[in-house]
């Protein structure tokens, strides 16, 4: 168990921070942040966390919670109600959530709650939707600006992070550098 899991169960009596439920528990970190840390994550069932992390798999029954969750003292439970409840459109719930311009700021970030032709939409040089955590093989050598090499096409790239306010970019892994990639030098692999 790492020190944040342990932090997290800690703040939250080692139950789920939306649901409540005591079992199958894992941390998730808010987007855009990519490091897990007690200020950015919770604590979620795996369930939870698959759905947050695709929406087409969201079921409306298993977010009941979120009318109780919404008020948590903790800002990134805060974060993932308020994204939830816009995914869910349930404005009746979101009227009543107060936050502040910063935090509305970051939960704004992933584009929940916008309307299609607003959000921001990564996809690769075949227009394939990405996702986080999708793995990408590079269809181009690049240089890479800042360091000493070339990524060399045919480079596979695995668990990527999308730049959430900028469509064209990627993150992720290239020779053990931490790298930002333009998503038209990259292809989606199943």
């Amino acid at each position: 168990m790492s020190i944040i899991e342990k932090k997290l169960k800690d703040r939250s009596n080692s139950v789920c921070e939306i649901s409540g439920a005591e079992y199958d528990l894992v941390v998730y970190t808010l987007p855009p942040f990519t490091t897990e840390s007690v200020e950015h994550s919770v604590l979620l069932t795996k369930n939870l966390k698959d759905q947050v992390e695709n929406p087409e798999t969201t079921n409306e029954n298993d977010w009941r919670s979120l009318s109780e969750s919404m008020w948590s003292e903790h800002l990134p439970v805060q974060i993932l109600s308020w994204r939830m409840l816009a995914r869910l459109k349930n404005n009746d719930l979101l009227e009543m959530m107060y936050l502040d311009e910063e935090a509305l700021e970051w939960a704004k970030a992933t584009g929940e709650g916008e309307e299609e032709e607003g959000k921001i939409i990564h996809k690769d040089s075949n227009g394939n939707i990405l996702q986080d955590g999708d793995s990408v093989v590079l269809i181009k050598d690049l240089d890479v600006k800042g360091a000493n090499f070339t990524a060399k096409r045919g480079a596979a790239v695995h668990n990527i992070k999308l730049v959430w306010d900028n469509a064209e970019q990627i993150e992720g892994r290239v020779e053990n550098q931490h790298i930002v990639i333009l998503t038209q030098y990259v292809k989606k692999t199943k």
